[in-house]
């Protein structure tokens, strides 16, 4: 199995586990002499067991995405910890243009005024840098993703 097959079947399986989570919601509990909707017993089972397939593919992922190297310094895990912080960058940034790019009218010279703290031109520049940035890591890291086999314990 390749690792993007396998990191498709996670994201399927934690949604299978909230999907079972949500039926135990609906049958763990009913009114005296009411039957459940299912068998609570049956959906804990099927949850444990998916749970348990779950763990095992994540540390399948885990172990080959640390094993699998990128580029001639960093492993795939480098590249996919280095994607995640350029998001997270780029999502700060932008949450602090759009706050400081906010204009309030003021009807009176008594209301307070507010000003930007912040250059906004030259933080679009480093958005749309890091949003470059994180697309061109994104494609490099899906494309290895569908190259290289999945590392079974």
């Amino acid at each position: 199995m390749k690792l993007a097959e396998a990191l498709i079947n996670r994201a399927d399986a934690e949604k299978r586990i909230a999907q079972l989570q949500q039926r135990l919601m609906r049958s763990g509990k009913v009114q005296e002499g009411d039957e459940p909707p299912e068998n609570p017993q049956a959906l804990l089972n099927e949850t444990t067991n998916l749970i348990s397939e779950l763990q095992s593919l994540i540390q399948n992922i885990n172990r080959t995405n640390a094993a699998t190297a990128f580029d001639g310094n960093r492993t795939l895990t480098d590249a996919l910890a280095e994607r995640d912080m350029l998001m997270k960058e780029r999502t700060i940034l932008a949450s602090v243009i759009d706050m400081a790019a906010v204009t309030q009218p003021r009807y009176g010279g008594s209301e307070i005024k507010f000003v930007s703290t912040v250059d906004i031109a030259s933080l679009q520049t480093r958005v749309d840098d890091l949003s470059r940035r994180y697309r061109e890591t994104d494609s490099a890291i899906q494309q290895l993703n569908w190259s290289i086999d999945l590392m079974e314990s």
